[in-house]
């Protein structure tokens, strides 16, 4: 039975991590103002941080709908059912991008009422127009009919149709691991081991460019892996980003200090987070003004919270 409780569970993830370095006021309203906003019974500032949460932009909406897409076709592949070829999930993701501008343009009330079942891009929300950027509509235009000709031709998903020499863990087996009873939450989009090399394999798809946090968020899989199904040697698993953009793909061979640099990311990051708790038994969070604003206007102008920032 599902309880309510005054204040969150704490927990850890790498995209937390970074909201708390980008901007310590959002990461607030992320991961404590906006609890329990989804009741209707809460307080109106809950109520509307946790809408605004809710919010995402045409980039986000776009890698959201292809991961999504992505992983249906792959279930639609190990279960032996039929391939959609690359012009009919082009023209399913591009429904969906659809459907997420025409609720965010003409569903508002619904969205107001129930954030986390309907879109809101950011661009419609603060700019107050039912129309997007054009420039951004075309970038995701030409992002779209690339990304899916890349994830057709791409080494991962080449496995996925080479499934009698791969051995598939499915994606609900993935949820946290523990660190000093702390979870830290895992969100892994492929995990195959390949039988004739007798390797795992982590496979992250990338809608966007690449980043220098790839390789420690593919660390932390990796080591959620190797404790999971007791894997002797971090040697024996292959992490893999694929960049649907590029076409191309990068693979890492850990060591065991990768796996040692991630969990000292871990430990000295939870520090950080407990100084913003007045009560670190209950994860009770310090009052809203000792989360400081950012002050790089570039910064707020691409957030959610502008409107509890900048009244």
């Amino acid at each position: 039975m599902f309880e309510i409780k005054p204040y969150p569970e704490l927990s850890w993830s790498l995209s937390r991590h970074k909201t708390m370095l980008t901007c310590l006021r959002k990461y607030g309203y992320d991961y404590y103002f906006s609890h329990n906003g989804w009741l209707k019974d809460a307080d109106s500032l809950a109520r509307q941080t946790y809408r605004l949460k809710k919010i995402t932009n045409l980039e986000m909406h776009f890698g959201s709908v292809v991961h999504d897409l992505i992983y249906q076709t792959i279930q639609q592949v190990l279960k032996n059912q039929h391939l959609p070829d690359e012009q009919a999930l082009t023209e399913e993701i591009r429904r969906h991008l659809n459907r997420g501008f025409i609720e965010s343009t003409r569903k508002e009330h619904l969205w107001m009422n129930r954030p986390k079942h309907y879109t809101m891009l950011h661009e419609i929300y603060y700019s107050q127009s039912n129309k997007l950027p054009e420039a951004k509509v075309k970038k995701i235009t030409d992002r779209l009919h690339t990304t899916v000709k890349n994830f057709y031709s791409s080494r991962s998903f080449k496995d996925v149709l080479n499934k009698k020499h791969m051995r598939f863990i499915e994606a609900e087996d993935f949820r946290f691991m523990k660190a000093n009873g702390v979870k830290i939450f895992i969100v892994m989009d492929l995990v195959y081991k390949d039988l004739q090399k007798d390797q795992w394999i982590i496979v992250d798809w990338k809608t966007g460019k690449a980043s220098d946090e790839d390789r420690n968020q593919l660390a932390l899989y990796a080591l959620y892996l190797k404790q999971k199904y007791d894997i002797p040697s971090i040697e024996d698993i292959v992490i893999r980003n694929e960049y649907l953009l590029e076409g191309t793909h990068i693979e890492y061979q850990l060591k065991e200090q990768d796996l040692i640099n991630v969990q000292h990311l871990y430990q000295i990051s939870m520090e950080q987070m407990k100084a913003y708790l007045e009560d670190p038994s209950k994860n009770k969070p310090l009052p809203i003004e000792n989360f400081p604003m950012q002050e790089d206007p570039r910064v707020c102008a691409r957030c959610n919270y502008q409107e509890l920032c900048f009244p």
